[in-house]
């Protein structure tokens, strides 16, 4: 079996093709995962402009997948005997009529689909929540024209339930129960993971996720964006620093598996407020900061997650999403899994795969294909999608 994978749902354009040997325990063969991001164009503004990431998505989509299909050997010209003009263009106004939002994005699809024949795949997945709702609208509304044009099934696929079943590609027999821990820009969640398709959501933020805190943290110290990753390069380099200031750990000691981080963006603001700025100038100061930062939030996902770990007895811990891409985070938390519950297996992506990719959309829809649909035009963006229990 063999599956294109599309996402779409912040400022990353992804397009995977997967290749599935079904047995007992599934082989996966990664056979393309293209990524092209935006960072470069948002970060001159601290963050991600939905209309302009959705702009974005409309020009990257089919570069995109020209890309991930030649690198699939995929991509194979059209012979002049192929497709009578006149079901194609019956299949062309279909795209239109699906792509009317997206007249750019179109054109581009169509001269594509002029020169190369259908790709030897059986399915195509697409994230259809949650994200920013324009960026998804983009991804799903690609999906179900190509879904149209070339006669193939749909998936839609959960972003959230993406980061978790993207371990599978590397460990096909994980055990359950399961606790993972979902950790991005948007989503700071728990999830007991029962089974494929089995979740309750156990903990999740109250207002800020911890992506978002590691953000605007790096804003307020004039660090740039995004600002897990530069934060994360600068404690990778520093060197016993002091700690010039003490932050505190947010819901450290409540009695649920909730976060909050808002709180923790108004103490490090003000704590900065006091210190003046000459001290933002000094090289020193902001590298013991940046680690304090990293620290607290880091101390809070760990001890929450071993709490809830502990209490579920569960046999796997699963860590996921853009954050997760922190060492530190990665480290400590292996560390306090082999202190505290020894026998608990842990799970983490690759560094590449923690952040926004299709590859990881491909498996869950592998995981999903016998949801898989013809009636495309059923398919709906949904920014606030929750996993299903």
């Amino acid at each position: 079996m063999i599956i294109l994978a599309i996402e779409t749902s912040c400022d990353d354009t992804g397009i995977a093709i997967l290749e599935i040997t079904v047995g007992k325990t599934p082989d996966f063969k990664v056979l393309s995962n293209v990524v092209s991001s935006q960072t470069k164009i948002h970060e001159k503004y601290g963050g991600v402009f939905p209309a302009m990431a959705k702009r974005e998505h409309q020009k990257n989509l089919v570069p995109v997948l020209a890309s991930a299909l030649k690198q699939a050997k995929l991509l194979n010209p059209k012979p002049k005997t192929l497709n009578p003009k006149q079901t194609q263009n019956s299949k062309f106004k279909t795209m239109q009529k699906i792509l009317e939002k997206e007249s750019t994005l179109f054109e581009s699809i169509k001269e594509l689909l002029e020169k190369y024949e259908k790709p030897d795949i059986d399915a195509i997945a697409v994230t259809n929540g949650p994200g920013l709702e324009p960026c998804l609208w983009v991804g799903v509304n690609f999906a179900k024209a190509l879904c149209a044009f070339w006669n193939k099934p749909i998936i839609p696929v959960n972003h959230i339930e993406g980061h978790i079943l993207v371990n599978f590609l590397n460990n096909p027999q994980i055990e359950f129960p399961a606790m993972s821990l979902i950790v991005s820009g948007g989503h700071t969640q728990l999830i007991l993971v029962k089974n494929i398709g089995k979740y309750k959501i156990i903990g999740e933020t109250r207002d800020d996720a911890a992506g978002e805190c590691f953000d605007k943290a790096a804003r307020i110290l004039g660090l740039g964006y995004p600002g897990g990753p530069i934060i994360s390069e600068i404690t990778s380099k520093a060197n016993n620093p002091s700690r010039p200031i003490i932050l505190p750990r947010p819901m450290l000691d409540s009695k649920d598996y909730d976060f909050s981080f808002s709180g923790l963006k108004t103490a490090i603001l003000y704590a900065i407020k006091d210190r003046g700025s000459q001290e933002l100038k000094d090289e020193k100061f902001i590298e013991s900061v940046a680690v304090e930062i990293e620290q607290a939030i880091v101390d809070v996902l760990i001890k929450k997650t071993i709490k809830a770990a502990k209490d579920y007895k569960v046999k796997t811990i699963i860590l996921g999403g853009g954050v997760s891409a922190n060492q530190q985070l990665r480290k400590q938390l292996a560390e306090n899994i082999q202190k505290h519950i020894p026998n608990t297996k842990y799970l983490i992506p690759d560094t590449a795969l923690s952040t926004d990719n299709a590859l990881m959309i491909a498996v869950t829809g592998y995981f999903h294909k016998n949801k898989k649909t013809k009636s495309w035009k059923n398919v709906k963006a949904k920014a606030n999608l929750r996993l299903s229990k």
